[in-house]
């Protein structure tokens, strides 16, 4: 899976990305659009963690579900 797969279907992850981080607002999501980077930076804003931090929660997260999104 690449990560243009994830903006191509963003409407449909938003939801996901709020389960999981629920700090993020409406307004954050029409900016991230399904960018990885500006989805670590918004994480990285709202949660006070390190670009680093951030970073591996993206990961992990997208670890987590791509098996049951693109398969």
């Amino acid at each position: 899976m690449n990560w243009d797969q994830v903006e191509g279907q963003w409407k449909q992850i938003k939801g996901k990305v709020v389960e999981q981080w629920g700090k993020l607002t409406h307004d954050d999501l029409d900016v991230i659009s399904g960018k990885r980077e500006q989805l670590a930076g918004r994480i990285q804003e709202r949660y006070g963690v390190t670009r680093e931090e951030a970073e591996k929660q993206v990961e992990k997260w997208q670890s987590g579900w791509k098996k049951d999104w693109f398969n």
